[in-house]
This record gives structure tokens, C-alpha cells and sequence, in this order.
């Protein structure tokens, strides 16, 4: 069969899934809404509802089920050589308050779509091929990150269970896990869920949660890497308060303007490390004074900002460590300020297996999907898993108007050469793994 016939066979055979997608799509979104989009609470009835979903289509597609400690569940086709490490896909199915319908929920309606194709076929894969809904990814509703897949990993810090409090229902991740029928006591003692070497590969879809593929005009992404972050909370630049007036230039310790010099040499050196082809984006999300003793006649003695830098490299991170407090100490001392960055929490880039990365793209350019190569700025599930050992690739599937938001606006045709390619992937490795 020629490429362009095969292509054109496996578009026309997942004709019936891509309806089957859109069919849960709609259902997720119709038992999901919000004031303003979709919400779908990390353990609360949202995230149960998209969990039920998939269980019930599991049992019609007569898949294995199980659930692990942390209710992360497994869908399972079995196959004919159950020796064999399974091939896995999925995301999540939690969503930020008032978010779109399809981030985390594209990962694992693609998954539950390709394993209908197998049961309509009557083919029987090799390897066991099983669909994971992760709980709890989304940061928005406990303030630790990648709960679902950590936990099923055995990462989850212990103290996270109690120190972890839902903003609207004011009770801690263990009572949520334990209100759900889940076992909070084995994730406190960091059991693992998952063990490496019973996975053959981590394959997840997802959609784009920025606007390459928009401005590009290209329906498809296969993900280069995850981009791992330095995040810092609490940075403080100390001056001295003045009155407006009063105070020349030369005796000033102006909060403000010190962090001025400081966040635009940042911006410097980001845009010096990209003209050298370094992966690197640098985002200052918060900036203020106190609005309590800062008044417009005042020279501002202190202000607060976050810094949020990103990138494939961990050793690049490192670096970037290392300059900005060099940058703090020298504009400190040169302004008398001290420019306080405080500790950073350090989230590692995820690797992405080299091997799987190929085989998409050359999959893609024999079915004939436009395809891009990029890096993932955002974080994912599949980090966790590349982190732990497992080769991991993510396809990403063009969407507009960003992410976190009630605007995602995924196609389905899109979203169908997304399942294209998963399809034949998974195919790829059953037949040569």
C-alpha cells in the first residue's frame, strides 16, 4: 500500500472514533459547566464526573479497569502477549475553575477513542495498551503540581496530603482523597503506584496551550521537550521610604527603580540567550508596593515581585540562577537597595525519549499531517513520567485562543489528525516493540 493509500485508509477508519470524540466532548462540557466555561475540581464532582465517563465506555469497550491509591485510573485492552510492557497514553481530566473543555480531556478521549478502533477492528495488539486519567494536575486547586502522576510514581511529598488545602471547600488533599474512597495513607508513605519497567512508553496528546500552531497554521505539534522552571515567590527589593519632593536623585533608595533596572536586564539577558538559540522565556507575574504605605507623594521603600524563567536546559536554569543574583547584588549596591530574590523551587525539565520523537515525525510525514517541532512551555503529566524513567513523546493539537481560559477552541479535525497520528503510532511500536 502506497503512503498516500494509507494514509487516506486510516483517516477514513477513524471516521466512527473521531465521532466517538466529539460525542464525549460534548458530554464533558454539558455536565461540566460554569458560570463562565467548564470546571472540573481536582478530586471534587467534575473531575468524578469525566472519571465515570471513561469507566463507562471502558466497560462497553470491555477494557480492564483499575484504580490506583490516588484514584488515578487505568483502562486497559489487553493484549496477546501480556508479558510484554504496556503502551500507555492519557493526561487528565480535572480543569481550572471557569477553564476550557479540552485541556487534559483531549489526552484521554484520544486514548479511549483509539482503543474503540481496536475493539471495532477485532484486532488484538501485542502489548497491553491502557488509557491512565490522571487526577489532580491542574495547580489551581491544591497548590502542589502534578499530584495525580507524582502520587502514582511515589513523588508526592508526604506533607503535601496536610499542608495541600482546596481554596473553596477549605479541606486538606488527604480528606479529599479519603472523602472519594481513595487511600491517602499509601501515597503518605510514597508507594509506588507504577513501576517503570511494566511500561513500554508514555504517549501523550494534548492540546497547544499557546499560539505557535495558530500563527503557524498548522494543526499538528510533536513536542521536542518539556520545559522544566525556576520559580521564585518572594522576591523583595528593601529601600528606603522618602518624601517625593524632598529627596534628590543622588541619596534616593528607590525600591521601584531598582527593580525597574533589574527586570529590564532580564529581559536583556533573555533576549541576548535567545539570539544565541538558548530555550529560555522569562515571565514576571506579580509587581507591587505595599498600596497600604505607598502613597503617589512617597519614594517607595520597598516592592514585591514572582519571577517565572523556563527552559529545556536544567543547566541553563542553573545559570540563569547565578547571573540574576549577580545582576541583584551589583544594582543593589550600586542603588543601596538589596534586591532579595529568596529561594526557588526548581521543577526539572522532562525528557523526551529521542526515538519515539523521530517516529512521530516521520509517521506524520508519511500520513501526510503538517506537523511542527517545537518545545512545551507548559508543564505536563508526561514529565513525571520521562522524569521516572519512562521514553516519553507528546503530540500537541492546534488550539485557539490559548489555554486556562473559556475560549480553548480545538477543532475536531484537528483534533483527528492528533488521533491519526497517535493511532499509528502506538501501531508502530505494538508491531516492532
Amino acid at each position: 500500500m502506497s503512503v498516500e493509500s494509507m494514509a487516506a485508509a486510516l483517516c477514513a477508519d477513524l471516521h466512527a472514533e473521531t465521532a466517538l470524540a466529539a460525542e464525549l466532548f460534548d458530554t464533558l462540557r454539558s455536565n461540566s459547566r460554569s458560570a463562565l466555561g467548564v470546571t472540573r475540581a481536582s478530586y471534587g464532582d467534575g473531575e468524578q464526573m469525566a472519571h465515570d465517563l471513561m469507566r463507562a465506555l471502558g466497560r462497553r469497550l470491555e477494557l480492564e479497569e483499575r484504580i490506583d491509591a490516588a484514584g488515578n485510573l487505568y483502562l486497559t485492552l489487553p493484549g496477546s502477549e501480556r508479558d510484554l510492557p504496556t503502551i500507555m497514553t492519557g493526561s487528565h481530566l480535572d480543569s481550572v475553575p471557569d477553564g476550557g473543555n479540552y485541556d487534559g480531556a483531549a489526552g484521554v478521549v484520544a486514548g479511549m477513542a483509539m482503543l474503540a478502533r481496536w475493539r471495532r477492528t477485532g484486532r488484538v495488539p501485542r502489548h497491553d495498551i491502557t488509557v491512565m486519567g490522571v487526577r489532580a494536575e491542574e495547580l489551581s486547586w491544591f497548590p502542589a503540581p502534578y499530584i495525580g502522576s507524582r502520587a502514582a510514581w511515589g513523588l508526592l511529598e508526604a506533607e503535601a496530603l496536610d499542608q495541600c488545602v482546596r481554596p473553596d471547600t477549605g479541606h486538606t488533599l488527604a480528606q479529599h482523597m479519603a472523602q472519594a474512597g481513595f487511600e491517602p495513607e499509601r501515597i503518605r508513605r510514597r508507594e509506588p503506584q507504577l513501576r517503570a519497567a511494566d511500561i513500554e512508553c508514555f504517549l501523550e496528546l494534548h492540546i497547544e496551550q499557546g499560539p505557535l500552531l495558530v500563527q503557524e497554521k498548522t494543526p499538528v505539534g510533536v513536542v521536542t521537550g518539556i520545559r522544566g522552571n525556576l520559580r521564585y515567590k518572594h522576591c523583595h527589593v528593601i529601600g528606603r521610604y522618602g518624601h517625593a519632593g524632598a529627596e534628590p536623585r543622588r541619596s534616593r533608595q528607590d525600591a521601584v527603580l531598582a527593580a525597574a533596572e533589574f527586570l529590564n536586564r532580564l529581559e536583556a539577558m533573555w533576549m541576548e540567550y535567545e539570539s544565541r538559540g538558548l530555550d529560555l522565556v522569562c515571565t514576571v507575574g506579580q509587581c507591587h508596593t505595599d498600596s497600604k504605605v505607598h502613597t503617589m507623594t512617597k519614594i517607595p521603600g520597598e516592592l514585591w515581585f514572582t519571577m517565572d524563567i523556563r527552559s529545556q536546559d536544567n543547566d541553563l536554569l542553573m545559570q540563569v540562577d547565578r547571573t540574576l543574583r549577580e545582576m541583584a547584588e551589583e544594582i543593589g549596591t550600586r542603588r543601596g537597595v538589596r534586591i532579595d530574590l529568596g529561594a526557588y523551587t526548581n521543577a526539572l525539565p522532562g525528557p523526551i525519549a529521542p526515538v519515539h520523537r523521530e517516529r512521530l515525525v516521520r509517521l506524520a510525514g508519511e500520513l501526510g499531517i503538517k506537523h511542527l517541532q517545537m518545545a512545551s512551555g507548559a508543564g505536563h503529566d508526561s514529565a513525571v513520567f520521562g522524569i521516572s524513567g519512562v521514553p516519553t513523546a507528546m503530540i500537541f493539537v492546534r488550539n485557539e485562543h490559548g489555554s486556562h481560559n473559556p475560549d480553548e477552541a480545538m477543532e475536531i479535525a484537528d483534533f483527528a489528525e492528533g488521533l491519526k497520528l497517535l493511532v499509528a503510532a502506538v501501531e508502530d511500536i505494538d508491531v516492532n516493540h
